[in-house]
């Protein structure tokens, strides 16, 4: 009886451990970087049986292996370990990935798979509150199955809204001075949200049906953080830092992504902050390409829109705004999107409504079928005398349109008054003409969107907004 115990424990043992896998780069409902050639690369690592000598893969769709990607070897196993690469996945999805474990005659050791993989384009969601999204959440962008998401606690799931999620944050960062959320604290913190729609759901689900590619998102936005908080200096600090915390989350999803969307400036909109804030922009877009190994990676960024202030200039934050349209033309592979035109939640936030705009906008500019919208060429004064200004845009998809009294345009004394008033604004295809009430005085500037609360509305027919502009010289 002894030895018949014996001889089934150590049989039950040798199958426990011909039959122990792990797999490290693959999970389900994750989402994997297309190349150029439209084809994703997954390699792989993990524990394997110790007799393994081999790991097979294919790959599925509806049940069926794709063409070309049937059981084929993808590398070695040795010593209860393996690696190994499942190349040329075309975009699309979802697919199911079978892998299996053989010794040296072929036979089977172990066997598994994973579900709902797709095969896209990867875009990390970063800056502060507004890309955070505090949106109400009712009537929200509903889920997309070609969408994914690396949510904050480093799971791949269906993306839906809320994708930010501060208090139970891997990256420490996010729950600074507070203990992280964990368990049915957590639970019920996402069970009250009232709270949280942004712009990165409406923006891939605009994507994937512009283009048919599945998308996934990696959020890593903080609603109050500044460009000095996101400083690519504080790297070293990994998770502890916000730009560390980015590159982590980089590298969690494979190491390279599609581009990066950015939504912030708020928090610099002050005299002080400022006047640093064209610098530090520059500098973040060209460590992150740097540290992504990515040199030419789209960066596709929001201007400040509204805000509600019942006392102070609006210097800082206007000079914010056109500093952010100067940036278009200053950093290679970079376009803006304005939502000047576009309603609020509360006094700074985007609402919930219009961050679907504003998603479509940006994936406007990441598809690249459309024209970035209108952008301020040049303004003359025509006719006799200086009573009439003429605006000529660029980048205008068809004509120039406004919902209800097209309105925006300030004309300033050098000394910033508001003289002369303009009486009618007409818009005339791809150009703007302003009609004065009395002659424009030397050196009066064109504003597009001054102050803090402006009413501006002109938009192009795919519904690209014109920037805040100013001051801009009229000749």
């Amino acid at each position: 009886m002894r030895t018949t115990l014996c001889t089934l424990f150590c049989s039950w043992l040798a199958l426990g451990a011909a039959s122990a896998q792990t797999v490290a780069g693959l999970h389900d409902d994750q989402v994997f970087q297309r190349d150029g050639r439209g084809l994703g690369e997954i390699a792989l690592t993990g524990e394997a049986p110790v007799a393994a000598r081999a790991v097979e893969g294919r790959v599925l769709r509806q049940y069926r292996a794709l063409e070309g990607l049937d059981w084929a070897r993808l590398g070695e196993a040795r010593g209860g370990k393996w690696e190994g690469r499942l190349r040329n996945v075309p975009a699309g999805g979802p697919y199911r990935i079978e892998l299996r474990w053989v010794d040296g005659g072929g036979k089977t050791l172990a066997e598994t798979a994973r579900h709902n993989i797709l095969v896209g384009d990867l875009w990390i969601l970063a800056g502060q509150s507004n890309m955070q999204g505090v949106g109400d959440l009712t009537d929200v962008e509903p889920p997309h199955g070609q969408v994914h998401m690396f949510d904050m606690t480093d799971r791949w799931r269906l993306a839906e809204e809320p994708l930010h999620s501060i208090p139970d944050a891997v990256d420490s960062f996010h729950w600074r001075g507070k203990p992280r959320l964990m368990g049915a604290e957590a639970e019920a913190y996402h069970r009250n949200r009232v709270k949280g729609a942004g712009l990165g759901l409406p923006f891939a689900t605009h994507l994937v049906r512009a283009t048919g590619v599945p998308v996934g998102l990696a959020p890593c936005a903080h609603g109050g953080t500044s460009m000095e908080q996101w400083s690519p200096a504080l790297r070293d600090q990994g998770g502890a830092s916000l730009y560390g915390a980015m590159l982590r989350r980089h590298k969690a999803v494979g190491g390279r992504v599609a581009g990066v969307l950015w939504y912030q400036g708020e928090s610099d909109a002050s005299p002080e902050r400022a006047p640093q804030f064209s610098e530090r922009m520059k500098t973040l877009v060209q460590a992150i390409r740097a540290d992504f190994s990515q040199p030419d990676l789209p960066f596709y960024y929001v201007q400040l829109g509204r805000v509600i202030r019942a006392a102070g200039s609006p210097a800082s934050w206007n000079s914010i705004q056109d500093l952010q349209r100067q940036h278009e033309s200053e950093i290679a592979n970079a376009g803006l999107v304005a939502g000047i035109d576009l309603e609020l939640d509360d006094g700074i936030h985007i609402g919930a409504q219009s961050l679907k705009v504003l998603g479509m906008r940006l994936a406007n500019l990441a598809g690249g079928r459309v024209l970035r919208g209108p952008r301020i060429a040049e303004a003359r004064f025509e006719g006799n005398g200086r009573r009439r200004v003429r605006i000529q845009m660029r980048e205008v998809n068809g004509k120039l349109i406004a919902p209800g009294r097209p309105a925006g345009f300030s004309i300033q004394t050098p000394e910033g008054g508001k003289d002369p008033a303009h009486f009618d604004t007409v818009l005339d295809g791809a150009s703007v003409v302003l009609h004065l009430n009395q002659e424009a005085p030397p050196g009066a500037m064109l504003w597009y969107g001054r102050g803090f609360d402006p009413y501006a509305n002109i938009v192009d027919e795919k519904n690209m907004a014109l920037p805040v502009s100013g001051p801009l010289p009229i000749q």
